[in-house]
């Protein structure tokens, strides 16, 4: 991720290591943090579909067992691990390219996190319009599996089918990156000079970040989720549907985070976790 300041030339078989490591780490870290907690995927699904309490969703799944536990994971595993080796490994290759051609160092980290969001943003998009779509349950009857949601967008126009909602994606994903890579280190180093091991602070540090980064992006999540749900319809530019939106929620921003504080809860878990890791990995091979 964030590497020192002054990349020498790292042209060569040598440099190509270097280079594919962070891509390999960034994969690694999110497949094992998404291992690690899809537990409390799984108990927060519980939740939300049986109406139950912690307690009793954490007792149902004990009781079925480590192999339903782990039911469902390849989708989620595949995912993260895919957006982890992309987001990390392109932030560290932008980093390198403008720790070489600027001597702006202090805002290179965010400005290629910047850069690896909105990369994010082209190749991940499809895949949460998908997950949207079969997510909501009044589609259940038109669009009753996966096969029939691909051939229902692939027919729309892009601004209504795969890339619905590309721009409040975008500036999600490229503002988050941005925040994550231009805070974690610092905020590391502060944890870190309370005499903290490198693991606790990376841990602390992707814990902390994330939480700013949800609590401030949050709205744009559930735009896009309003907005990814439907298929077909009017097409409605982005402001409409935030108005839309905003008026659905009797214009109180504590009704527009409803139901945030698991997901932004899970967020900080997981990146709490995916940090430590990687930054564990990045030690390990310097």
């Amino acid at each position: 991720m964030a590497g020192s300041p002054h990349h020498k030339d790292e042209k060569g078989p040598e440099g190509t290591i270097v280079r594919f490591q962070s891509y390999l780490h960034g994969g690694t870290s999110s497949l094992l943090s998404t291992v690690i907690v899809f537990p409390v995927y799984k108990t927060i699904f519980r939740q939300q579909i049986h109406n139950t309490s912690v307690q009793q969703a954490v007792g149902q799944l004990c009781k079925e067992g480590p192999v339903k536990l782990y039911r469902g994971v390849a989708p989620p595993l595949l995912m993260r691990t895919l957006n982890g080796t992309l987001l990390f490994g392109l932030q560290d290759t932008l980093l390198r390219q403008l720790s070489l051609s600027s001597q702006n160092v202090i805002s290179a980290p965010a400005l290629a996190g910047f850069g690896a969001g909105v990369v994010e943003a082209v190749v991940f998009t499809p895949f949460e319009r998908v997950q949207n779509v079969l997510q909501n349950s009044q589609n259940d009857r038109q669009l009753p599996s996966l096969k029939s949601v691909l051939i229902k967008l692939k027919v729309q126009r892009m601004g209504l089918g795969f890339y619905r909602a590309f721009l409040p994606i975008t500036a999600r994903n490229a503002l988050g990156s941005s925040l994550y890579f231009g805070l974690k280190d610092p905020v590391s180093a502060i944890v870190a000079g309370q005499g903290l091991s490198l693991l606790f602070s990376s841990f602390i540090s992707g814990t902390l970040t994330s939480m700013a980064i949800s609590l401030t992006l949050y709205p744009l999540s559930v735009l896009v989720a309003n907005m990814q749900s439907q298929v077909g319809g009017e097409l409605k530019g982005v402001m409409a549907c935030w108005r839309v939106l905003w008026k659905s929620r009797n214009q109180s921003v504590a009704l527009l985070y409803r139901g945030g504080s698991l997901v932004i809860l899970r967020s900080c878990i997981t990146w709490g976790i995916t940090t430590a890791i990687y930054d564990r990995q990045k030690k390990w091979s310097s």
